[in-house]
């Protein structure tokens, strides 16, 4: 038995167990998010019709504790979020009605209400307070369903602007791979990859760089995305009786191929292309099974001249994307001039002594 394949095989076999887990969770949990949506909206007719202010949520909730004591999730503070909850997808014949202007200017879909009731109570308040962008609302609420991510990831997804970056990498798949795969592989690479888990400073090897991502493998693979089974570092092939080792080599369930990453520290060189067709050719002779789809290779620099990449890419024959790596996220430059300097903090020592 290979046990390359039987890896694989074992890795998708978990992977479909814990996805299908988790949608029957959130299908079991819906019910209670459409009663929270029927609750937020109640409260919210009354406040209309009778000029009621908030005042009668605490009310409510103490009122509710009083008369049904078993109940769970009734708070003064819960119960508000049901009304905000509701607010943030009003049936379209309320959507004008003494609403903030940008939920009365919003054409909400009840398709919307349905994607969100299959999330967990804490994810749609995850999402309302940190995505005002209703398309980009919809987009984790979607990907939340298909990858069965938890809270905690999707905060860390959220944080990174992933729905910025989830296929903006340059690469040649639309010329090299067929429909579908060629947009299965383009939304599975991301541009940048954020890998600001790892401890290294300045300067560092790219040895190191490998090391480090493989020591933090969890956190890797999660920048990488769902699909991403890990083969090995450093991973050795011959060829005409020469020694060759990969950087990282994955196998990407869903897109059933192997996935080549070389790390590069610096800027994109045009001959990396050129080195990273050859390691394809090579797995797909030595690695690949019949039924398995063309290797693909990612090239993860640190800067890149998106011409430059994309000349580079223009007559290579296999599959191949070029993204930057970042191990820090960039200040933003309103921030960085809020900070203060080195001289500025020396001068205030000085001046407190």
């Amino acid at each position: 038995m290979d046990l390359t394949f039987y890896t694989s095989l074992l890795e998708d076999v978990k992977s479909r167990i814990r996805i299908a887990q988790t949608k029957a969770t959130l299908a079991a949990n819906a019910e209670m998010i459409f009663l929270y949506w029927d609750i937020g909206q109640l409260i919210f007719q009354r406040q209309q019709e009778q000029g009621w202010s908030a005042a009668v949520i605490p009310r409510l909730s103490k009122d509710l504790k009083n008369e049904l004591p078993e109940l769970k999730g009734f708070s003064e503070r819960n119960l508000g979020r049901m009304l905000a909850f509701y607010r943030e997808y009003p049936p379209e014949k309320d959507q004008s009605v003494n609403l903030p202007q940008s939920v009365a200017n919003l054409q909400t879909d009840k398709m919307q209400l349905k994607v969100v009731a299959q999330l967990p109570w804490g994810h749609n308040l995850l999402l309302i307070e940190k995505i005002k962008d209703m398309p980009s609302r919809m987009w984790y609420a979607q990907q939340t369903i298909q990858n069965g991510w938890s809270r905690d990831v999707l905060s860390l997804m959220i944080k990174s602007n992933l729905h910025l970056r989830q296929g903006d990498t340059t690469n040649n798949f639309a010329e090299q791979l067929p429909n579908p795969q060629s947009d299965l592989a383009r939304q599975s690479l991301k541009d940048p990859y954020i890998f600001d888990f790892l401890t290294l400073t300045q300067p560092f090897t790219e040895r190191e760089l490998e090391v480090e991502l493989t020591r933090h493998i969890e956190k890797f693979l999660l920048e990488l995305g769902t699909g991403f089974a890990f083969v090995g570092r450093q991973y050795h092939l011959t060829v005409s009786n020469h020694d060759y080792y990969l950087d990282l080599l994955f196998y990407h369930l869903h897109m059933r191929c192997f996935v080549v990453i070389d790390l590069k520290k610096g800027e994109f060189k045009p001959e990396y292309a050129g080195k990273m067709n050859f390691y394809c050719s090579a797995v797909d002779d030595l690695l690949r099974h019949a039924t398995d789809g063309p290797t693909i290779g990612l090239i993860l620099c640190q800067t890149k001249d998106k011409v430059m990449a994309e000349y580079a890419l223009r007559d290579v024959k296999k599959p191949i994307g070029i993204s930057e790596f970042e191990l820090t996220r960039a200040l933003p430059e309103n921030l960085k001039s809020s900070l203060p300097t080195i001289e500025d903090i020396e001068n205030e020592l000085t001046h407190n002594k």
